[in-house]
């Protein structure tokens, strides 16, 4: 049986997210670039252990990467780093379509939010995209809550800004080296899930292998 996405090679390989056999070679070119592959596909197992092992190189051109992260920032804003994580993370599993690149272009924005906001100019521009903007938004409003309860609270801690665009440029750079670049690519979001393994808001969605 010919392959049904290149219709020349033999079809040998079981594609759960086609629910049919497909070749060898459009299983790795299509593989989260036209097939949506869910995360237990053995497949995608086995080539996700192989880029563990092979880091992809960033282009130089990729914004924020010229930006020098102060070494403690990480650790002294560790709480705020990890319920930043979280809130991304719920947010997908909510959200299952959302895909790294989604994840990558809110946190890209919501970085250049807050640099303008250090330099005390007031500007946004939010990602274009719905699924970004949705997260983008429910980022903006979990930071707000943040700064609010922290006004309410006598000798809490202020949090700057500038603070917050640093911790967006790590998160940002941790996505694009935890994410393989394909435009289906869930890797960066399967990170941050499993850095919650007993939060239920945070269910993987239900395997879409079928026994052929």
């Amino acid at each position: 049986m010919a392959c049904p996405i290149c219709e020349k090679r033999k079809a040998e390989r079981f594609c759960p997210a086609k629910g049919e056999k497909i070749c060898a070679v459009c299983c790795g070119t299509e593989r989260e670039v036209t097939i949506d592959c869910p995360s237990d596909c053995s497949y995608l197992i086995s080539a996700h252990r192989y880029e563990d092992g092979h880091q992809r190189s960033l282009p130089a051109d990729i914004p924020l990467l010229d930006e020098r992260i102060p070494q403690d920032i990480v650790y002294t804003q560790q709480q705020l780093m990890a319920a930043l994580a979280f809130s991304i993370a719920k947010f997908c599993a909510a959200q299952p379509a959302t895909v790294d690149a989604d994840v990558l272009a809110a946190i890209q924005a919501l970085a250049h939010t807050y640099k303008t906001l250090s330099s005390g100019i007031i500007y946004e521009k939010p990602p274009d995209a719905p699924l970004p903007r949705e997260l983008y938004a429910a980022l903006i409003a979990f930071i707000t809550e943040v700064k609010k309860q922290q006004s309410e609270r006598a000798g809490a801690a202020t949090l700057k800004d500038m603070d917050l665009f640093y911790l967006c440029v790590f998160l940002y750079r941790m996505g694009l080296l935890r994410s393989n670049g394909r435009p289906r690519s869930r890797r960066f979001i399967e990170f941050l899930r499993s850095q919650f393994p007993q939060a239920p808001e945070l269910k993987r969605e239900e395997s879409r292998i079928i026994v052929p």
